[in-house]
C-alpha cells in the first residue's frame, strides 16, 4: 500500500484543497476519447544508476565497499481537463558482495551506506493544473524549496526522500509565487523495512517568494514540524531569504545569497530553545572559472542546534555526511569552491571549515572534489571524493564514488 501507517489527512484540509477544483471536474473529459488521450499523450521513463562508493573511517575495522543499483520507472499521463497522474516504482540491488552497513542488515564493523535494497513507489500522485501558473498535488511527491536547505528530496541517494502530502501552488500575483504544503508523512532515505524509514505527523511546509526582476528575489518560509517518531526534531522556523545578481560585464558577473532564520520547539518537542540559522555567499563567475565564499552557522541555545531534518543534508557541510545531526554546540562551516569546465568536463572543488558555534571548539576540515561528464542526454559519468579531516569531533573519514546514469 502507498502508505504504510494508519495515520491519513484530516478531513478538513483535504477538502479544502480538492474543494479548489470540484467545480471543475464536471469539464474534464472523461470519455474513452479523453482516456486515450491521456495514455498516447503520456510518458514512460527509465532511469539506470549504477554506483561504486567506497568509505574508509577511522574507528571502523573494515572499509565499506558498495556496489549498488537504482532502476527506477516513471509512468505519466497526459492531461485530461487539467488532470495529470503520476507513478514512479524504483528498485535497489546489490551487485556483488554486501560489504557495508545498510543501516538494516546490522554489519556495524563497516561504515554506513545508506542504500537499502528494496522495491517501493517513490511517487504516485495525482494533480490538478487551474492554469500554467496554478496547481494542486496530492499523493506522494517531490517536494523541494528552494536551495533544499530546509525541505529537499535527498536525491543523490538511491532511495530518494519523498513526502505524502497535499500541496498547493500559486501565483496570485505576476511576480509572487506561495508553495504551501500539508505532510503527514514523510518517506526517508533508508530502506521501508528498516525502524527509521518514515517521520508521520502533521507538517505545515511554505515559502512565498516574490522575483523583483531577473537579478532579485525575496522569499519568505515558514516550517512547523510535528514529528511523531522523533518529537525532539518537532520545530517551527521562520526565515526569510534574498538572492541578487549583477552582471558586471560580457565576461564577469556576481551573486549573492542570504538567509536568515529563527527556529524554537514546537508541539511536543521535550526540548526548550530559541536557535538562530545564518548564511551567506558571495560568487563570481568569469571565463572559465566561478569562484564562491560561503559562511553558515547553525546556532544553538540551552545545548540544543538548529535542525534540519527534512533538508538534502548531502548538500551541505561536506560529501562526507559528518554533520547529518547538528552538533550539540551548534556548527559554524565556512568554505571556498572553485568549479570549473575542461575539454566537456565539469569540475568542483570545495574546502571546508568546521567549528562549534557554542564554545569556540575546531571540529575539522573538509576537501571535496567532483567531476562528472555528459556523454549525450542519456548519458553520464560522475566521479566523487570526500575526505574529512577530524579535530575534535567524530573521526577521519574517506569517501569516494563513481556512478554512472543511463536515462531513456
Amino acid at each position: 500500500m502507498l502508505n504504510r501507517s494508519k495515520h491519513t489527512v484530516p478531513v478538513a484540509i483535504s477538502i479544502a484543497i480538492l474543494s479548489l477544483s470540484t467545480p471543475l471536474i464536471a469539464s474534464a473529459d472523461t470519455s474513452a476519447e479523453g482516456i486515450d488521450k491521456a495514455l498516447s499523450e503520456g510518458d514512460i521513463a527509465l532511469n539506470l544508476r549504477y554506483r561504486y562508493e567506497q568509505v574508509d573511517q577511522d574507528g571502523k575495522p573494515e572499509d565499506a565497499r558498495a556496489s549498488t543499483l537504482r532502476s527506477r520507472l516513471t509512468l505519466k499521463s497526459g492531461v485530461i481537463g487539467g488532470f495529470m497522474g503520476l507513478v514512479e516504482v524504483d528498485n535497489v540491488s546489490y551487485i556483488g558482495s554486501e560489504r557495508f552497513n545498510n543501516t538494516e542488515n546490522g554489519k556495524t564493523k563497516y561504515p554506513v551506506v545508506a542504500d537499502p535494497d528494496y522495491t517501493e513507489i517513490n511517487q504516485f500522485f495525482f494533480s490538478y493544473a487551474f492554469d500554467d501558473d496554478n496547481k494542486t498535488t496530492i499523493g506522494r511527491q517531490r517536494i523541494n524549496h528552494s536551495g533544499q536547505r530546509f525541505i529537499g528530496g535527498v536525491a543523490w541517494r538511491h532511495n530518494e526522500q519523498t513526502f505524502d502530502a497535499a500541496r498547493l501552488q500559486l501565483s496570485p500575483l505576476d511576480k509572487l509565487t506561495i508553495d504551501y504544503s500539508y505532510i503527514w508523512r514523510v518517506n526517508r532515505i533508508f530502506g521501508p523495512a528498516g525502524d527509521n524509514n518514515n517521520f508521520t505527523g502533521d507538517n505545515h511546509v511554505a515559502i512565498a517568494t516574490y522575483v523583483f526582476n531577473e537579478q532579485h528575489s525575496l522569499a519568505g518560509f515558514t516550517y512547523l514540524l510535528d514529528m511523531n517518531e522523533s518529537p525532539a526534531l518537532s520545530s517551527s522556523t521562520y526565515g526569510l531569504e534574498y538572492k541578487g545578481s549583477l552582471m558586471v560585464n560580457n565576461d564577469l558577473s556576481l551573486a549573492v545569497n542570504v538567509s536568515y532564520a529563527e527556529q524554537s520547539d514546537y508541539k511536543d518537542s521535550p526540548l526548550n530553545y530559541d536557535s538562530a540559522y545564518y548564511f551567506g555567499e558571495l560568487s563570481a563567475k568569469f571565463k572559465p572559472l566561478s569562484i564562491a565564499v560561503g559562511h553558515e552557522v547553525l546556532a544553538s541555545d540551552n545545548g540544543v542546534s538548529f535542525k534540519t531534518p527534512l533538508a538534502t543534508l548531502h548538500k551541505f557541510q561536506g560529501f562526507a555526511d559528518t554533520f547529518l545531526a547538528t552538533p550539540a554546540n551548534g556548527i559554524k562551516d565556512s568554505y571556498l569552491k572553485v568549479a570549473t569546465k575542461v575539454g566537456g568536463v565539469k569540475l568542483v572543488a570545495v574546502y571546508h571549515d568546521f567549528e562549534a558555534e557554542t564554545g569556540g571548539m575546531a571540529y575539522g576540515s573538509e576537501i571535496d572534489v567532483v567531476a562528472a561528464y555528459t556523454f549525450s542526454k542519456n548519458y553520464s559519468v560522475l566521479f566523487k571524493y570526500a575526505a574529512f579531516d577530524a579535530d575534535n569531533y567524530s573521526s577521519d573519514t574517506d569517501k569516494a564514488w563513481v556512478m554512472l546514469t543511463a536515462a531513456f
